[in-house]
């Protein structure tokens, strides 16, 4: 565990001392497109993030390749090279994608290209553990097919999930700490070698996301673009590939006892095939309900909107801290309500504590709906958005003010104009909104 620590360190120490450099040399390339309908930040920031996360990949690899025990994952397998050898190419179009702007059936056809390195080189499917049959082997062609549609569907998750400051870094790097402790205890707990790539490639993404976050949680200074978003998505691809049907059940010493008891300690051998679909649950179903949504508009899937899950939780009310927030909530119950069901499949409160926290999750989700005030006794000990102020007469004159002068803006106790609250629709309390000194005259709020 010290030595997956130490790589998860350095990768992130790494990651987060580039990001600033890479953030000057993006502004210099001029790698601060203009913002677009659909962007939800109001200033141009540079993007690029992907290059300091990349040079973390390589030299999270670099140290466990130097490290005693690590450095048997990379004499017994070749995964480690597949992986590498992937993310360099899905990094080079990432970064010419943020430049240049690549048509997307090009980025998919590379996406595949990246996932077919992999392959090659060793990276893929070669079995999968079905409920009631077993493992069932998968022919060469079955299992290329597999890991290319896995790691195309994992790459494009990430990316539509990319839409607010910290929201595409956070989730994931709260999945692959659940995927991270699940793939640990298969290693170390029963002894799979097999495991120890997929343990290895979670605690480096763990590192890549902790490094770049800092400088990317709201207001963020720089984006991970494409070049960032695509190269996480395929190293989260590649950890689920690298455990998915290297378990053998029978080192699990799984059969045992009456038939119900085997049932239920057989799945930690059916947890690869829940827990990397559990990891990009959200991302998966933002776009499904993409692709559903921009097809009935008789668009293309990859035409871009303001459709995605962040952008209704936006417009529903929520803040972008808010928001963001509630995304991780979700992620960290998906992943790690697999991973505690993993451990314990027949206890009934694990499924008690999901169900209980689904409905905390539910009530996040509405609390814009509801306008909550504080009692006049309390006025002065919550923030002024929750207090009750009185409304002038609608005959009132403006005080102070002579006849024919416009009366000025009435602040409140904060110190912000109430008209100026009153004008902007659909902002809720939590949704921080404010005068901007460098934003253009008469430029509409999107909220």
């Amino acid at each position: 565990m010290r030595e997956y620590l130490l790589t998860l360190l350095i990768t992130a120490a790494v990651t987060y001392l580039l990001t600033g450099p890479v953030r000057k040399f993006a502004i210099v390339a001029g790698a601060m497109p203009e913002i677009r309908a659909r962007d939800v930040h109001r200033e141009p920031t540079p993007r690029l993030g992907g290059i300091a996360m990349f040079f973390g990949l390589c030299a999270g690899l670099l140290v466990a390749d130097h490290l005693q025990n690590l450095n048997e994952v990379f004499a017994k397998s070749n995964e480690p090279r597949a992986l590498l050898s992937g993310a360099a190419l899905i990094w080079l179009i990432g970064v010419l994608d943020d430049k240049f702007e690549i048509d997307a059936l090009i980025k998919l056809g590379g996406q595949m290209i990246a996932a077919g390195v992999m392959v090659v080189q060793g990276l893929t499917i070669l079995w999968l553990p079905v409920p009631g049959v077993g493992l069932v082997a998968v022919t060469q062609w079955q299992g290329t097919l597999l890991t290319v549609a896995l790691v195309v569907i994992t790459i494009n998750a990430v990316n539509f999930v990319d839409g607010l400051d910290g929201l595409a870094a956070g989730m994931v790097c709260i999945a692959t700490a659940a995927f991270f402790m699940y793939a640990y205890r298969i290693w170390y707990g029963y002894g799979i070698e097999a495991a120890a790539p997929a343990t290895l490639f979670a605690a480096i993404l763990m590192g890549m996301c902790l490094g770049f976050l800092p400088h990317n949680m709201h207001p963020a200074r720089i984006f991970m673009g494409d070049s960032g978003s695509m190269l996480i998505g395929l190293v989260l691809a590649g950890s689920a590939i690298s455990v998915t049907g290297q378990i053998d059940p029978d080192r699990l010493n799984l059969f045992s006892g009456s038939e119900r008891s085997t049932v239920h300690q057989m799945v930690p051998a059916y947890i690869p095939l829940l827990l990397p679909l559990s990891i990009i649950a959200i991302p998966a179903a933002d776009l499904v309900l993409a692709i559903v949504r921009r097809t009935w508009r008789g668009q293309s899937p990859f035409a871009a909107d303001r459709g995605h899950l962040h952008h209704r939780l936006l417009e529903i009310g929520h803040s972008h801290s808010r928001a963001v927030l509630i995304m991780y909530f979700w992620s960290a119950l998906i992943g790690f309500g697999v991973l505690a069901y993993s451990v314990n499949s027949a206890s009934m409160w694990i499924v008690l504590g999901v169900v209980f926290l689904s409905a905390i999750g539910l009530v996040m989700l509405l609390l814009p709906r509801f306008t909550p005030h504080a009692p006049r006794w309390a006025q002065h000990f919550v923030p002024p958005r929750y207090r009750r102020y009185p409304e002038p007469p609608e005959d009132a004159g403006e005080a102070g003010t002579e006849p024919g002068e416009a009366p000025s803006a009435a602040l409140t106790d904060a110190g912000t104009p109430a008209t100026a609250v009153a004008a902007v629709p659909g902002v809720n309390g939590a949704t921080a909104i404010g005068a901007r000194t460098r934003s253009a005259k008469g430029r509409k709020v999107r909220i």
